[in-house]
């Protein structure tokens, strides 16, 4: 059972990732992270990929898993779960919930947004998380049948590659057209705990973080950068 808005109430919910080339990217590295992110309060975690979602599934057998595929295709820029084979796969793989690019934009082979959505309601009974961009594209899907509306794609789109995340300015626009069973959930760019409390004090019912807390690779390089620069400044 999904749990509803209020159950996800001022949660975290952690985006366990590493990039392709990781020694991190072992399904068992992934599964431990998500254990101890789950034995320290997160409320969830977020996984991409059937061999990891599955990995976390048998370790953490309650875990609540929100999860995706990325997959890239040249016909287009949507990669987050992009189409029907990858949602059936990540429902199979064990997901509670399937996230998904629910922006306006041109989908792999020509798929639509709306008959994905229909189809996974309809033949898997799968809740969905739209990760989305804007205030509108949101709304949209939250009208067609998403459970879950996330901020993940703010900053990550042609169009808002002008701004960068965390999307607070969506937050209160969203939550005032949402239907009130609908969650909101503010994911990217949060890198603190002050960030994670103003996303909720702006609206946000829960909020996802990962870099800052699973992105090993990511928090290395600049930490290594960041001392390099200063050593340069210094001599």
């Amino acid at each position: 059972m999904l749990p509803d808005r209020y159950a996800l109430k001022g949660g975290l919910l952690v985006s366990v990732q590493a990039p392709e080339g990781s020694p991190m990217r072992h399904p068992d590295v992934i599964a431990a992270m998500a254990e101890a992110s789950l034995a320290k309060g997160a409320i969830g975690v977020r996984l991409e990929s059937p061999e990891h979602i599955g990995a976390v599934r048998r370790r953490c057998p309650g875990a609540l898993i929100v999860g995706l595929w990325k997959r890239t295709f040249s016909d287009s820029a949507v990669y987050i779960t992009p189409g029907w084979e990858e949602i059936r796969t990540v429902w199979a793989a064990g997901a509670d919930v399937i996230a998904l690019d629910a922006t306006d934009r041109h989908r792999p082979a020509g798929q639509e947004l709306d008959d994905l959505i229909r189809r996974c309601r309809d033949d898997l009974g799968a809740p969905l998380m739209a990760d989305v961009d804007s205030v509108a594209n949101g709304l949209r899907a939250a009208a067609l049948g998403c459970d879950w509306v996330g901020t993940t794609l703010y900053g990550y789109t042609e169009a808002t590659a002008a701004w960068r995340p965390p999307g607070l300015e969506l937050l209160g626009p969203l939550r005032a057209g949402l239907p009130e069973a609908v969650s909101l959930i503010c994911e990217g760019g949060i890198a603190s705990a002050s960030g994670a409390t103003a996303a909720l004090a702006a609206g946000a019912d829960a909020v996802v973080v990962g870099t800052a807390i699973t992105g090993v690779d990511l928090q290395v390089a600049a930490y290594v950068k960041a001392l390099a620069e200063a050593e340069l400044d210094l001599a």
